[in-house]
């Protein structure tokens, strides 16, 4: 198993920003890349961003790509998603998601509230 606990959702204006928070926690796992989803109220989970873990390569959704930037920290376990120009259709729940080497495993966070408003 592999907890994930995000942080750092919270109600922010339209055009602030936020940095959301991934911790990966427990041992004896290999992490092959790590994700954000994100899923508005009535919609699907769409995907957002996620990085290699050991390359640090970084893709986005086309929705986020240019105002969210996915970073992580080695030493920390942490995967960070800082959003910038928000907007209130960015409003969801974010979701980290883990991928382990190999791809088989792979585990969710709880997920985090977003809420931009105008």
């Amino acid at each position: 198993q592999v907890p994930l606990v995000e942080s750092g959702g919270g109600l922010v204006q339209a055009g602030g920003s936020l940095r959301l928070s991934c911790v990966a926690s427990g041992r004896g796992f290999s992490l092959l890349t790590m994700n954000w989803y994100r899923q508005a109220p009535g919609k699907e989970r769409e995907f957002a961003a996620a990085i290699t873990w050991n390359g640090g390569r970084p893709s986005y959704g086309d929705s986020v790509k240019g105002r969210f930037t996915v970073s992580r920290d080695l030493a920390k376990n942490t995967v960070y998603l800082q959003m910038n120009s928000l907007k209130p259709e960015d409003t969801g729940v974010y979701f980290c998601r883990a991928v382990l080497v190999g791809g088989a495993s792979t585990y969710w966070g709880q997920g985090t509230q977003v809420t931009v408003y105008s």
